[in-house]
């Protein structure tokens, strides 16, 4: 896993928040404040713009740039949510870059994200996609998977773990002052965790 595959998955990832950027924004619109596709989209251009302009000498450079990045150009809780994510990762990161090593460096921005947002599994948030395929990484990697299936596997639990948060009452943020009505509605920072890891396991293939 080289510096290449990882400004590979930021073009890829905003690639696909642009394409379902719509989609993103009408599941905040339910729970939230309808401008997660749109903020999320905006800032993945910045970040391409960002890794464009940086002289790139390491993975953990592209992480850090990226993390950086998103919290100075998205709005609202995503932003330092995922910056807190990919900088934290960016600070774990050892080289040379390795499943193990990468998996464990994900578990580490999962567990800022959770610090920073004070959330667990089943708050209804973007916990629910990236827990979830934390886990996965790091069972395949107990299992001596290989790189690509790991990654797919890890997709498909972020996958599944947003889909499992539309029969969930959200307890943290704006959701959460819906109560009982939250219920019903995929969460927005759970699908677009799902899209990221989506986009690891396509560049990986």
């Amino acid at each position: 896993m080289e510096a290449a595959l990882f400004v590979a998955w930021f073009e890829e990832a905003a690639r696909l928040v642009r394409a379902d950027r719509d989609r993103l924004t009408r599941l905040d619109a339910a729970i939230g404040d309808a401008d997660h596709g749109t903020n999320l989209d905006r800032g993945l251009t910045e970040v391409l713009k960002a890794l464009a302009d940086t002289a790139i000498e390491s993975e953990a450079q592209v992480l850090a740039t990226a993390g950086a990045t998103l919290i100075r150009r998205v709005g609202g809780a995503s932003g330092p949510l995922y910056g807190s994510l990919f900088r934290q990762m960016g600070k774990a990161l050892e080289t040379p870059v390795t499943l193990a090593g990468f998996a464990a460096a994900f578990e580490e921005g999962v567990v800022a994200v959770e610090r920073l947002g004070k959330a667990a599994l089943g708050d209804k948030t973007m916990v629910d996609a990236l827990a979830p395929a934390s886990r996965a990484l790091a069972l395949a990697v107990r299992d001596g998977v290989g790189v690509r299936e790991a990654l797919d596997q890890a997709a498909r639990a972020a996958a599944d773990g947003s889909k499992a948060t539309i029969p969930m009452q959200a307890r943290k943020g704006r959701a959460s002052y819906l109560g009982e009505r939250s219920i019903g509605h995929e969460d927005p920072g759970a699908a677009s965790s799902a899209l990221f890891m989506a986009a690891l396991a396509t560049v990986a293939g």
